[in-house]
């Protein structure tokens, strides 16, 4: 925990590889100091069809984000604006481009461990 998600369509594969994407979005997590760097996972699915973006298949990124309970409004709103920042500078053609975050509450959150 955290999880980022992105969903993407598969053009973006195009302008930047996936692999660097997916470090961009972890380093600029890591950069938040809201997380420890080994806790952080990425992942990247790329859509090439069943989506639409504005009524056609346009370019997107969303980023959906599942954290811990606990962060402050002001820290997620922060922690979205940098990631979102960041990927308007890896593709500044793209239109849309957003991020979302989501809580897990402690209470009923279970890993490996904790069984």
């Amino acid at each position: 925990m955290p999880h980022f998600v992105i969903d993407c369509s598969e053009s973006i594969l195009k302008m930047q590889r996936p692999e660097h994407i997916i470090l961009e979005v972890h380093q600029t997590a890591t950069a938040s100091n809201l997380f420890d760097e080994d806790d952080i996972k990425v992942r990247l699915n790329p859509f090439s069809e069943h989506y639409l973006v504005g009524g056609i298949q346009g370019d997107f990124i969303h980023v959906f984000a599942n954290i811990m309970q606990g962060r402050t409004t002001l820290q997620k709103a922060k922690l979205s604006k940098s990631i979102v920042s960041k990927l308007k500078g890896m593709f500044p053609s793209v239109d849309f481009i957003a991020m979302n975050i989501n809580d897990f509450e402690k209470a009923t959150y279970c890993n490996k461990s904790m069984v």
